[in-house]
């Protein structure tokens, strides 16, 4: 096929639902789904849990069976990675030359992991946890005997593959250059707690611990050499710094962006005919008080794609989705409803000593957030709280013996 009615650029949660959203809203035109990897679209959370610790093999967190894509006549194009596209024209070209034709282009590209800019970034033993390729890296990493692991950044990618290695035996230190771990998505609260289960677990969790270059024995790392001259020795490092915005072709094509391309409550560039969705998807958040985000989470990713969708077959819903989010460490379930950032206030309800507990953030009185341990009522009944804005008193909130949905 060298033309389809759409295309879609990217088969991570966004570029699949895209797909799978638009046959259920009965589009019934062609659909080529473009993907620069190998292999069928597949599940990224359990990246750094499930798979990496063996507990699922790469079949059960495949998006959807491979026979699904030709059943529902999706043309799924493996190994096919956009070097432009032609606004114009309505093409792209794929870095091995071909190129194809489009009616209308959803990007649903991602991100690359946010590489280290010091000397020794590039030694053999440098991880990201990104795709299927990188962990399997890694997993060669542990067959090979190799135990002493150094994780740079204390984010929640990190702080999973942290608890997944120390699961599998190994040694190991966690380096955040910032006062506390979580602290660009969590309060206090939550990262006092984090910090103190991965050093009960054994973890060697550093804070403020700025990197200053990776030493290595000619080609392989050796160790992480902190400002201040500290050496910590590894066997191999994982990167967790963030991600950068696969918009390149986009932003060339003309598309307005920056920190990710801009898009408008339906998901629309600036450029006729061109949408996008998921992690590179730069868009005005109610829940952020309008402030132009990129949002890196499934739900995201899932709700855009069913917003293109719904607006390409004329039932069009401008994007209003409550951001959530969840992530597994050891025994510890974390689920977020909301952006705490801004808040003012917060509220602790229930005992971490006890390891199930919310944090609830409050700004001017009124809920903007959760983040939920092992308490998924909290979490459930407190996403109506974040969608209703509620004004509630602390004393309410903190009191565990009252459902959160009878202060609605």
């Amino acid at each position: 096929m060298d033309r389809a009615d759409i295309c879609i650029v990217g088969a991570g949660h966004g570029g699949a639902q895209a797909a799978i959203a638009l046959r259920q809203k009965g589009f019934e035109g062609s659909i080529a789904l473009l993907t620069r990897e190998k292999v069928p679209p597949y599940e990224r959370p359990p990246l750094s849990k499930e798979y990496f610790a063996d507990e699922k093999p790469f079949e059960r967190i495949l998006i959807r069976p491979e026979t699904f894509w030709a059943d529902k006549q999706i043309d799924l194009q493996l190994g096919r990675a956009v070097s432009e596209v032609d606004a114009t024209a309505h093409a792209l070209t794929f870095t091995d030359g071909s190129t194809m034709e489009y009616g209308q282009l959803i990007w649903a590209a991602g991100g690359d992991a946010r590489r280290l800019s010091c000397s020794g970034a590039e030694l053999e033993g440098v991880h990201a946890i990104r795709n299927r390729p990188d962990v399997d890296l890694l997993k060669s990493e542990l067959d090979a005997g190799r135990r002493k692991a150094v994780v740079i950044g204390g984010g929640y990618i990190g702080l999973e593959a942290a608890a997944v290695l120390r699961k599998l035996g190994c040694e190991v230190t966690v380096l955040e250059a910032l006062p506390r771990v979580l602290s660009r998505v969590a309060g206090e609260d939550l990262s006092a707690f984090f910090e103190s289960e991965h050093r009960a677990h054994g973890v060697d969790v550093r804070t403020e611990a700025a990197v200053e270059a990776l030493e290595g024995d000619g080609s392989r790392i050796t160790g992480v050499k902190l400002e201040g001259d500290e050496m910590v020795p590894a066997d191999f490092v994982i990167v967790g710094i963030g991600i950068v915005p696969s918009i390149g072709p986009l932003i060339a094509a003309g598309a307005a962006g920056s920190n990710g391309v801009d898009v408008d409550e339906f998901c629309r560039t600036s450029l006729e005919d061109i949408y996008a969705i998921g992690d590179c998807a730069a868009h005005a958040n109610r829940y952020a008080d309008g402030a132009v985000i990129r949002l890196e989470s499934v739900q995201n990713a899932n709700d855009m794609a069913t917003t293109v969708a719904r607006h390409v077959t004329g039932d069009p819903e401008p994007y209003g989705a409550v951001p959530w989010f969840w992530s597994n460490q050891y025994d510890l379930r974390l689920q977020t409803v909301g952006f705490s950032m801004q808040h003012d206030e917060t509220v602790l309800r229930g005992n971490p000593a006890e390891r199930s507990f919310s944090v609830v953030y409050l700004r001017e009185g009124r809920v903007i957030a959760l983040d939920c341990v092992n308490r998924t009522k909290d979490y459930a009944q407190g996403r109506k709280l974040v969608e209703a804005r509620l004004e509630a008193s602390p004393e309410q909130l903190a009191d565990i013996e009252t459902p959160l949905k009878e202060l609605l």
